[in-house]
């Protein structure tokens, strides 16, 4: 079967593309508003982009030429915390994806903990053991030429937060105990489950 994307509906791409490209680590975006209200939302088209610098990317829709309230909180202040959600923290992330106006607080309504982050001013999830301080060093608007389409954000991280029980020796990660979850189709998710190693080319 062969898919001319530009004759297939957006809908059936999303299924296509997110059952295929898997799986896909979460990003757990903090931001603050313009009216200090905290913003967490989770994202799952992210990735790390480089290590030196050091950046990570995510990507957010936008429908009828509307942001998201995450990506309107980067673009006023260009700030943003990455937190990493794990098995731990499942229910809590899914929690905060639901749509809510701008003036609620997702931290209050799925009563998680923030903390104050060290460089930026959006808050950090306490219950997450990993966390990026980020700063916007770029963004990118993908339009679909119908008022909606997408945004990519790239962010420099300034700080790296990692729990003392999820490091072992040589700053390894301790992987049952980070207990890493990541995003597949629909209303699927997926732990690590069964790890080989092989060497590289």
């Amino acid at each position: 079967m062969q898919f001319d994307t530009l004759k297939t509906e957006p809908s059936v791409l999303y299924k296509l593309l997110t059952g295929t490209i898997i799986p896909r680590p979460i990003g757990w975006i903090s931001t603050i508003g313009e009216n200090g209200i905290n913003n967490l939302a989770p994202f799952s088209y992210f990735n790390m982009v480089s290590h030196d610098p050091p950046c990570v990317m995510f990507s957010t829709a936008r429908d009828n030429n509307k942001n998201k309230d995450t990506l309107n909180n980067v673009l006023s202040n260009g700030e943003f915390v990455v937190n990493l959600a794990t098995l731990d923290t499942v229910e809590a992330m899914n929690a905060t994806s639901a749509a809510v106006p701008a003036n609620v607080d997702e931290f209050e309504l799925t009563n998680l903990t923030p903390m104050d982050s060290v460089f930026i001013k959006p808050k950090r999830v306490k219950e997450s053991p990993i966390h990026l301080e980020c700063e916007m060093i770029h963004h990118y608007f993908i339009d679909n030429n119908d008022g909606g389409g997408a945004c990519m954000v790239i962010g420099k991280i300034k700080t790296i937060h990692i729990d003392d029980a999820v490091l072992m020796e040589n700053n390894r990660i301790n992987l049952e105990v980070y207990k890493p979850i990541a995003r597949l189709a629909g209303s699927n998710y997926s732990t690590l489950g069964e790890l080989f190693s092989i060497k590289r080319a």
